[in-house]
Parts: structure tokens; sequence; C-alpha cells
């Protein structure tokens, strides 16, 4: 009877790979095999593709100073970058107002939601009933929005499952980034020209009132100037003053030389006369309330209510079409650098890098975790 005798050394070699197989096997398959399997599934038959649109943008102002680089040069036809703004529209772009208006009609939802999507890259892939905080998480992780300080150059990046989404999307929300830096400069029109036209308006109607004070006042007193018109008086009383004065002069020269002449009663009346015609243009000139001089008072009083209010008439006129060239001067708007692109081509995912990354960390985690079970052992032993 013959017995079959296997070899001693296939069997210590079976042995000894059965061995280094149960010792290195598991962590193996848990650390590089598994992972490496399962990211090639889903990169290979899981993941969506994912078409990418771009597009970039400026903010400007022509009243600021632009920066370097594209900012000298279109510094140097009369533009420069609006800070404040450029911020503002980034910010507002992964805004949860910018998603509402983004997804009027649910068109967000339609396009990141849509059946030919994956179920692992899909929202609400088991169509329970999600909060509008759901969709904007994942809203915010298909918008990208960069800015770069040395040019001013905004690039905004919108990621879809079809090109015509995110051309679309990247397109709508530049609009809205513009509508927001309108209603911007509105609003800072509005601000900057809403007090300078109340002053002049207030400015004007304090003009007219003092204007027709001063009209009342000259209707009334029958008087144009009381100071000019107090100054012929003046004038006139002088004359008259000189008058009686040679009129006595030569009445003494008559009664000296002939006591008897006749016209020495005509000189005494025509002084009489005179005098009382002085007393009464004086009278008109400085006495009473009714005089020149209290009516000059008063009429002073008025013009100078009248300068006043012309003079901030014409400083709140002034106020008023410098804050329409400051309004004009402070407006920003977006302008286009690169228009949003329709991908041609899925850019993402990656799909062998992401299978190479998966088998690499893969390599280094069971690297590291045989080196602790080594040492881990050798302790023990």
């Amino acid at each position: 009877m013959l017995f079959f005798r296997p070899d001693i050394s296939e069997l210590r070699s079976d042995t000894r790979d059965r061995r280094l197989f149960r010792r290195t096997n598991p962590l193996f398959l848990a650390t590089v095999v598994l992972p490496t399997f399962i990211a090639t599934v889903y990169f290979g038959f899981l993941a969506s593709d994912v078409y990418i649109s771009q597009s970039q943008f400026v903010v400007r102002s022509p009243d600021k100073p632009a920066a370097s680089g594209l900012g000298i040069l279109l510094k140097s036809v009369g533009f420069s970058n609006a800070g404040d703004e450029i911020f503002i529209t980034q910010d507002y772009v992964k805004s949860r107002d910018a998603l509402k208006a983004l997804n009027e009609q649910g068109q967000v939802e339609k396009a990141f939601g849509s059946p030919s999507v994956s179920i692992w890259d899909r929202f609400n892939p088991l169509g329970l009933d999600q909060s509008f905080e759901d969709l904007y998480d994942y809203y915010g992780r298909k918008i990208d929005v960069e800015h770069n300080t040395t040019s001013s150059i905004t690039t905004l990046t919108v990621k879809a499952f079809r090109a015509q989404d995110a051309q679309r999307m990247n397109e709508r929300l530049l609009e809205l980034a513009e509508g927001l830096v309108n209603r911007l400069n509105n609003r800072g029109e509005v601000d900057l020209l809403g007090y300078a036209q109340r002053e002049a308006r207030e400015a004007e109607v304090e003009a007219r009132r003092a204007s027709q004070a001063l009209a009342a006042f000259r209707n009334t007193q029958g008087i144009v100037d009381p100071e000019r018109q107090a100054t012929v008086q003046l004038q006139l009383v002088s004359k008259l003053q000189d008058e009686v004065i040679g009129a006595r002069l030569q009445l003494q020269q008559l009664q000296a030389l002939a006591p008897e002449n006749p016209q020495i009663p005509l000189l005494r009346t025509r002084i009489a006369g005179l005098s009382r015609q002085i007393d009464s243009e004086l009278g008109r000139a400085a006495g009473g309330n009714r005089s020149l001089s209290a009516s000059a008072v008063r009429y002073q009083r008025l013009a100078l209510d009248r300068e006043w209010a012309d003079k901030r008439l014409a400083g709140a006129m002034a106020s008023l079409q410098e804050a329409r060239n400051e309004a004009r001067r402070k407006q920003a708007y977006v302008e286009r650098i690169v228009q949003p692109n329709l991908p041609d081509e899925a850019l993402e995912p990656r799909r062998l890098r992401g299978i190479l990354a998966t088998l690499v960390l893969g390599l280094i985690a069971f690297g590291i975790l045989s080196l602790l079970l080594a040492g881990v052992r050798e302790h023990h032993d």
C-alpha cells in the first residue's frame, strides 16, 4: 500500500505564508485594499460629473485710488477699485439672500437634486423635507468667491452637474451682485443729497420770507432806503442852513447900512421860513418813531436778515451742487472682465487622482499602523 508523503519544505513554506497572511492581511485589507476598492467604485461608477463655470469682475469707482498691476492700468483711464463694495459683493454672493433670489422658482433645488445626479452627490437624495438651511449648506459647497488684492479682480466659481446650470447660476449671481451695487449707489446718493436738498429748500423759504418782509416794510413806510434818503435830507438841511446863514448876513448888512430898506422885512420872513423848513427836515430825518433814523434801524435789521438769508441760500445751493458732484464721483459699478463660461468638459471629480490619493494614503496608514503594532508586540515580548 502506497502512502502519499508531502514535501516537508513545501508544508513549512505554506505554513509560513499562511502565518504571514493572517498577520498582515487584515490590516492591509482594512487600510489599503478596502478604501482603494471603495474609491475605485465611487470614482469609477458612482460619482457624477461636475462642471465648473468661472467669471471674473472688478468693482470700480472713479474717486478711489487704484491698486498696482491691473489697477494702475485701469487708473490710467480714470477708474479705480471700490474697496468696500468688493467685500460686500463677495459676502452677498454667498449669502442666504442671494440663494433666495437664485432659487426663486426652485432652479437651484432642481439643478442640485436632479435624479440624473448620483445619489452620493445629489441634494436631498432620499426625497425628504429639507429646510432652507440644508440647501444653504449645500449651496455653500458649490459656490466660491476669491479676491485678488493685487489686481483687485474677483473670481466667481460655480459648480453644477450640468454645464448649462453652472453657467446660468454664474450669470445670475453676477446680475444680483450688479443689482446690489446699484442699490448701494442709489441709497448713498439719496442719503448724500437728502440733507443738502433739505437745507437748500429751507434756505430758499427763508430768503423768500426775508425779501417779502423787506418789501412789505418799504410799501408800508413809503421808503426805498432810509439811509440814502436820510443822507439826502441832511444834504437838503445843509443847503437850507447855508441859505439861512447867507440871509442873516444880508439882513445884518442892510440893518447896518440902510435900516429903512424895504427888503429887511422880506429877509426876516425868508429867514423864518427857512428855519421852519430846517426844523421840519430835521424832524423827518431824526425825530420821532416815524423819522428816517427810526426807520433805518428796522430797515437795517430787515436788510441784514435778507442778506443773511441770501448768503445761506447761496451756500446751500453750492453745497447741493457739491453733493451732486460727490454722489456722481462715488458711483461704483461691477465691470465684468471674464464672462461666465459654458464648460464643455467635466473637471471634477478627478477620478484617477482620487483613486491614487486613496491608495497612497492607505499605504501610509498601513505603514504607520504596522510600525505601531510591531512596537506593541516587541514591548509584550
